[in-house]
């Protein structure tokens, strides 16, 4: 790796990689080589012909081994943005893997159109600023791993072919070829899975989840999401809250080498909207600074409101959250719900609560929400039926990582912390995706296409 070359100073080495820039003067030419680890700067002479012949052919981006002797390069000459920059290699063999034609966009051109960023996305990650971002992004991501199995956490991955729940968003729906007219849904979180697998008594689960809504897209969202999704039994609220501050104060010390002060600032619901006038309260002192992280709490939300586009009652969070027993039991519509937000600079970044482990209670609630016996049991009736059998206790919470490593970078959008996300218009420019299945896909799937019929265009 180019990034350990400092330590092989005065011996052969090979590297491989892709050439970063090309300087000739002369009869001497320099390449800039890189791989994911730094850039080293390579030189060849007209004295070796072979050599310098290739090096006449290469162009930006191409790919190339080399071998040669590590120097240090001369006094004045190091550059120090490269982890490799105090020594140079001396070519003395060079191989053109993959030469590279003209690209379609300049790379160090930072202000190349998103479209075009897109659309040639495995050029894109090229770019030193989004291999850093998705290196931080795995990093991130095996911090918490690392945590959480040291905490006894078992990591369980839940299916993606599911059924549509009331979460709040529209599905996407996956038609069953076996199964003609009945269709799959792709989950909008693993609630229920979770759900279940503290029912089967694992305690304590955690995963890394894939999550699909179909909504509307804006700079923090896209239709396929990753949160990390966490769920335990015999636990409590403040259980729940100090896992978190855990885990989030140890990325930021791991990642920024910045301490933040923990507990974190609890705000109930009501305080929020009556002083900020929402729910994701923004206590930064400078709103503007992107260096300032002001964590919060927002606890004791109302279980239900009433949505005047449905013309229903709906839960706030979702419908199997545990309402506070004693202010349902005196007026449902009206109770608070054991629900609680982590925000961060005025960004809701996870989400939780404790669950109904009660089949009375998880009924009760469906009544509410005006979902009818019969309903309940086409839907949920596999739920109903679980807690039956001795579900315990349990809660959890669920963070959209996207969303709070696009904080931790400070980026624009959501989709600089992805390696291939979706445009605003939820279409991926690089597959040319979504598409027009064939007509015999269609065939197998019992499916014939309705379209919309195109506006005409009206001729002066």
């Amino acid at each position: 790796m180019i990034g350990k070359l400092p330590k092989q100073e005065g011996k052969d080495v090979e590297i491989k990689g892709w050439v970063d820039t090309i300087r000739e003067h002369g009869k001497i030419t320099f390449l800039e080589v890189r791989d994911i680890t730094g850039t080293v700067q390579t030189i060849v002479t007209a004295k070796d012909e072979a050599n310098f012949e290739a090096s006449k052919q290469l162009s930006k981006e191409s790919c190339v081994r080399i071998k040669g002797k590590v120097n240090p390069r001369p006094n004045g000459t190091e550059n120090k943005n490269s982890s490799a920059g105090s020594v140079e290699i001396k070519i003395s063999e060079l191989e053109i893997l993959n030469k590279c034609p003209a690209l379609p966009f300049d790379l160090d051109n930072p202000d190349t159109n998103e479209e075009v960023r897109l659309k040639y996305r495995y050029l894109d990650l090229r770019r030193p600023e989004m291999q850093k971002n998705l290196v931080l992004r795995s990093k991130i991501i095996r911090i918490i791993r690392e945590t959480l199995y040291e905490e006894g956490f078992n990591e369980f991955e839940t299916p993606m072919l599911a059924k549509s729940t009331p979460e709040g968003a529209r599905d996407y729906v996956v038609p069953s070829r076996t199964q003609p007219g009945k269709f799959f849904a792709l989950p909008q979180s693993p609630q229920l899975f979770k759900q279940l697998l503290m029912v089967a008594g694992f305690e304590k689960y955690f995963q890394i989840a894939k999550c699909m809504r179909d909504e509307d897209l804006r700079s923090d969202r896209q239709p396929e999401f990753t949160q990390l999704d966490i769920e335990m039994s015999f636990i409590t609220q403040d259980d729940i809250i100090n896992l978190t501050e855990k885990l989030l104060k140890k990325i930021w010390k791991e990642i920024l080498d910045v301490d933040i002060k923990t507990p974190f600032q609890r705000i109930t619901y009501d305080e929020s909207m009556k002083k900020y006038g929402n729910d994701s309260p923004d206590l930064r002192k400078k709103k503007d600074d992107k260096k300032e992280f002001a964590f919060c709490w927002v606890v004791d939300f109302p279980a239900f409101e009433h949505s005047k586009e449905e013309n229903k009652t709906v839960a706030i969070h979702h419908p199997f959250t545990h309402p506070e027993m004693k202010s349902f039991n005196k007026d449902p519509k009206t109770a608070k719900s054991i629900a609680y937000d982590i925000v961060l600079n005025g960004t809701e970044i996870g989400g939780g609560s404790i669950r109904i482990h009660e089949e009375d209670i998880q009924s009760k609630v469906f009544e509410v929400l005006g979902i009818s016996k019969e309903e309940q049991r086409e839907k949920f009736g596999f739920l109903l039926d679980a807690l039956k059998f001795g579900a315990p206790p349990h809660g959890g919470i669920a963070w959209g990582l996207d969303r709070l490593i696009q904080i931790i970078l400070g980026a624009e959008s959501i989709r600089e912390t992805i390696a291939f996300p979706k445009n605003k218009e939820a279409r991926d420019l690089m597959l040319d995706a979504p598409s027009i299945p064939s007509d015999r896909q269609l065939k197998d799937i019992h499916v014939k296409l309705d379209l919309p019929k195109k506006k005409e265009k009206l001729i002066k």
